[in-house]
């Protein structure tokens, strides 16, 4: 039996899962598909969560699987190229942000926390509720219907869609989105020189994510606006694509509607992210918005919190659920920051273009292309954060690195 079962392989399921493991508690990572390929997924990697790997003894291999590098965050406004952040005199091991796809990043984890006797992965085992005994949680059942108990924790990595939001097991706060994001592919023609590329004009804001062999496309719309811009056709979104990178390879891109999804944009938390046997963070404690790639890092960061604060005293035999409010009591300040700069950003900037407004570069980000020193302290608060943690949970395998 685990001690602490992760329902969830996304970045915070699998970085706690190591954690847990490499503290010497049998702990069991449940995973509902058969792989980590999801086009959704976030491909920033930031250098905060690469000082986490630093610290486990794990950025050379990190940074030896195939990823691009950004050490500066530019904006394209007015047809033309504004610099406004530089991470590349950051004190940290990987003073950049790692651009790799994020079931890679994850598949590195997996690799990692498999070596560990204490650590497993269930693949394609969908979990269909939780089991209660009383108030508390016990652990879960599966979609077969089969149970499995916990013998300390379940924890919640679930994502936007977890089951304690759609069972209504902890309370959501709703903060909102103006928008909605459609994501779909485009052929690439050169050698991605640029890792992420964005423009910014009336009505319209794109972003182009390398991908090695493809640009990952994120298309931003008015929020509830896709059927309306469905309705315009496929003709309509190429052209719009290409005049937002008029170099752009559109051939044999784009040919059905299937090949455009949609990512509905959500900011949200929890208003509590436990109950007795049960912790709920990353994604299923605090929906993140696309803008900034933050998503991924503060989730990695909610997963050492975790394993700080709960590890050594479940490894020593205490009772958890005492402890449990302590996680989102030291991740909450950077969750509400990061969250209000997010919204901030929606309706001052993204709403009013996504509306047609006219879009001229704001004073900020003319002052910040234009001394480059000052780019400095976005880059900071981009690539480091808000408290960012450092590993403190025990490791019982000195010998595994």
């Amino acid at each position: 039996m685990a001690d602490v079962l992760i329902v969830g392989g996304g970045p915070a399921g699998m970085m706690a899962g190591l954690l847990f493991a490499r503290a010497g508690i049998p702990t069991k990572v449940v995973e509902k598909h058969a792989d980590f390929f999801r086009d959704f997924r976030g491909d920033t990697v930031h250098p905060s969560t690469m000082e986490i790997l630093d610290q486990l003894g794990l950025l050379d291999r990190f940074l030896g699987r195939q990823h691009n590098r950004i050490d500066k965050a530019r904006i394209r406004i007015e047809e033309r190229d504004w610099t406004i952040g530089d991470l590349s005199h950051l004190d940290t091991p990987a003073p950049f942000i790692a651009m790799m796809p994020q079931w890679d990043f994850l598949d590195f984890l997996r690799s990692e926390a498999a070596k560990y006797p204490t650590f497993e992965l269930a693949m394609e085992e969908g979990v269909a509720g939780f089991i209660r005994g009383g108030e508390r949680i016990t652990g879960i059942r599966y979609a077969s219907g089969r149970e499995e108990v916990a013998g300390k924790l379940v924890v919640a990595c679930d994502g936007r869609a977890s089951l304690v939001r759609t069972l209504g097991l902890l309370p959501v706060e709703t903060l909102g989105a103006p928008m909605d994001v459609l994501w779909f592919r485009l052929p690439k023609n050169d050698d991605g020189r640029d890792a992420l590329r964005g423009s910014v004009q009336p009505g319209r804001m794109v972003v182009l994510i390398d991908r090695d062999d493809y640009w990952q496309v994120a298309f931003l719309i008015a929020k509830g606006s896709e059927a309306e811009v469905r309705a315009r056709g496929l003709d309509w979104l190429r052209s719009e694509v290409r005049d937002a990178f008029p170099d752009a390879d559109l051939g044999g891109a784009l040919q059905s509607d299937d090949d455009v999804k949609l990512l509905s944009v959500a900011v949200d938390r929890l208003k509590s992210w436990s109950r007795p046997g049960l912790l709920a963070i990353g994604d299923a404690a605090h929906a993140m918005s696309p803008i900034g790639g933050i998503g991924i890092n503060l989730a990695i960061q909610d997963a050492v919190a975790a394993a700080n604060l709960l590890a050594g005293p479940i490894r020593a035999g205490k009772a958890v659920d005492p402890l449990l409010d302590r996680v989102r009591k030291r991740r909450l300040f950077p969750t509400r920051l990061i969250q209000a700069g997010q919204v901030a950003a929606q309706d001052n900037i993204i709403g009013r273009v996504l509306g047609g407004g006219a879009v001229r570069a704001p004073w900020p980000v003319k002052l910040l292309d234009r001394i480059p020193l000052l780019r400095r302290i976005p880059g900071r608060i981009v690539g480091l954060g808000v408290r960012r943690e450092e590993v403190l949970s025990p490791n019982a395998f000195p010998s595994i690195i």
